[in-house]
């Protein structure tokens, strides 16, 4: 058995030769649970299954195994006639769709890597991915930003168009899969071969590319189905970007690897139709949309009139049941929530409901390592580590895991790499965690978000801000203090917040009820932590206004540099709440 020193040195030479595309050499086995190999075994066993449902513009297409493994066929035949050197990058461009998955299972078969990329983008962050993976070609569909056109991105490089891409130069992939004959061999890739890019999303500056290999699928789809089982009758709706390792693990690779069907949403303004549609019976989402749905039940029924209905024993089943099924998760037998920390009070609300809620943690470096096993489910815990994971904490606290399905490294960065492994092959997840005797991990916030009051404190801002987003009032916070006598919070008011603080009177309401939070979340926190005063700001945080990642995370950098020469202002007003408006 190799030591942990020897593990480590092989860890890094492999991250090193992926990192200059010296991808590893065949092997001369193949795992019968690698990706290619599952799809190629459910195309046998349930070829006239359902496989893909995509809805396009009122219509609903099916694809069964069969259909969907012959056209990645004829789309491999194409492109084996482009010659590309082994291992080249085609990037995916489009929001999650049929065609996606295909897509991905030609260009594995083909020998190529994918780099999925995502769809709200600004142009010239889009264009820096596409500079920095160097791909041939790019598969291209519907887009959140139209802009994000390959001819304007990288210029020259084949282009192949969904059947939902918008209107620019390049192969109709209809037209292709018609001109094409299926290829007839059922290519594999070793283990070690590198498989995919997955761009981080940038919280704290340029995005890097974690590469993966694919041996790490299995063990994705093993942190999935420990949790879901592996019924192939298990049904999944994919609308999270595909972009996100998240996305990939939960619904890609669990379905290739167990035959799950999997359905898709046209747009957002059809995505409660076609999660009614689909029934999925395994759903994960991130806390924005699980607060989103409670938020819209409530509008129907007030949370005062629901908990009176909930209390009555006879009453209780037929209003979850009820509940549930109008939002499409009647049939949910296995529900996660991850990317970030979900309030406390709205996942047992949820269990309230029925809704079987746990959390799951993962990176796009790690996949996703820790998560309720067997339907458990411990408030405040994202989980236990998945199977071949072993998780430890530094005496700093970090988070660090040692696991099959951690990346080899960053492409064309070593020096990254290097910061990114402890000396005995640990991935530094940059989080702060601990662990309780029974190997539960509670997830505290991370290192590189803490910042030193003038006090020479350490606060962690993400546990106060989870503290604040927990008020209906707050839509989002951003809690800030670098080198002041205390923190503070900049909060984004819900709409039902901005609503109420239209009139006179209503405003006074707001505050009076403000300060009321500011109090009571101070009652919580160190003194060291207690917050001076909010800020309340009518800007939109969002993807579009470049203050959110496409995994709608803060970029703290860039709202602090956007807010920093305001400071001054706020604090010399030594009031509680600061009303600041940002002219358009």
């Amino acid at each position: 058995m190799r030591s942990s020193m020897e593990r480590s040195s092989t860890v890094r030479q492999d991250a090193f030769e992926v990192a200059n595309l010296e991808l590893a050499k065949p092997s001369s086995a193949v795992p019968q649970d690698l990706p290619l190999e599952r799809a190629y075994h459910w195309e046998r066993r349930r070829a006239s299954h359902i496989f893909l449902t995509q809805p396009v513009k009122g219509h609903v297409r099916n694809w069964t195994w069969a259909q969907a493994m012959n056209e990645a066929r004829c789309m491999a035949a194409f492109l084996a006639t482009q010659n590309w050197p082994p291992g080249s990058r085609i990037v995916i461009l489009s929001r999650n769709n049929a065609w996606w998955i295909i897509a991905e299972l030609a260009i594995w078969m083909s020998g190529y890597v994918t780099v999925p990329i995502y769809t709200s983008l600004t142009v010239e962050s889009a264009r820096q991915l596409f500079r920095h993976s160097e791909p041939v070609a790019c598969f291209l569909g519907s887009l959140d930003n139209p802009e994000l056109l390959p001819e304007t991105l990288a210029p020259g490089i084949v282009c192949v168009k969904f059947p939902t891409a918008p209107a620019c130069a390049g192969f109709e992939w209809q037209t292709l899969v018609s001109d094409h004959d299926p290829i007839d061999a059922n290519p594999v890739r070793p283990a070690g071969d590198l498989a995919t890019v997955i761009y981080t999303s940038g919280t704290t500056g340029s995005p890097k590319g974690a590469m993966h290999r694919f041996g790490a699928f299995p063990y994705f789809a093993k942190a999935v189905t420990q949790v879901t089982g592996e019924n192939p009758r298990h049904r999944v709706i994919s609308y999270l970007p595909l972009a996100h390792i998240a996305e990939r693990a939960l619904t890609e690779t669990a379905a290739v690897a167990s035959g799950w069907r999997i359905f898709f949403s046209e747009n957002t303004a059809t995505f409660l139709t076609d999660l009614k549609r689909a029934r999925p019976t395994v759903f994960f989402s991130v806390p924005r949309l699980y607060a989103k749905f409670q938020s819209g039940v409530f509008q129907k029924l007030p949370q005062h009139r629901l908990d009176r209905l909930l209390r009555i024993p006879l009453v209780r089943f037929l209003v979850r049941r009820r509940i549930l099924k109008q939002l499409g998760l009647g049939s949910v037998r296995c529900a996660a929530s991850g990317s970030a920390p979900i309030r406390l009070d709205l996942l047992l609300w949820f269990r309230k409901l029925g809704l079987p809620l746990t959390e799951g943690y993962g990176a796009t470096e790690t996949g996703i390592t820790h998560s309720a096993p067997d339907g458990e489910g411990r408030p405040g815990y994202v989980g236990r580590s998945a199977p071949g994971v072993v998780t430890r904490l530094s005496p700093e606290g970090e988070v660090q895991v040692s696991s099959p399905m951690n990346m080899l490294g960053y492409y064309q960065d070593p020096q990254g790499t290097r910061e990114a492994f402890t000396e005995d092959g640990f991935l530094r997840t940059g989080d702060l965690g601990e662990i309780d005797r029974d190997g539960w991990l509670k997830i505290n916030g991370r290192i590189k978000e803490q910042f030193k009051t003038s006090k020479g404190k350490y606060v962690t801002p993400s546990l106060i801000e989870a503290m604040l987003n927990a008020n209906s009032a707050v839509e989002s916070s951003l809690v800030m203090g670098s080198g002041l006598p205390a923190p503070f919070a900049i909060l984004v008011l819900s709409a039902e917040a901005c609503r109420v603080a239209a009139t006179e009177v209503g405003r006074n309401t707001l505050s009076s009820s403000l300060e009321n939070l500011l109090a009571a979340t101070n009652t919580k926190l160190a003194p060291h932590e207690h917050l001076k005063f909010f800020v309340l700001v009518n800007t939109e945080w969002s993807i579009k206004t470049g203050f959110l990642t496409p995994t709608l995370k803060l970029k703290r950098p860039v709202l602090e540099a956007h807010y920093a020469h305001l400071i001054p202002q706020w604090t010399a007003r030594n009031t509680m709440l600061v009303w600041h408006t940002e002219e358009s």
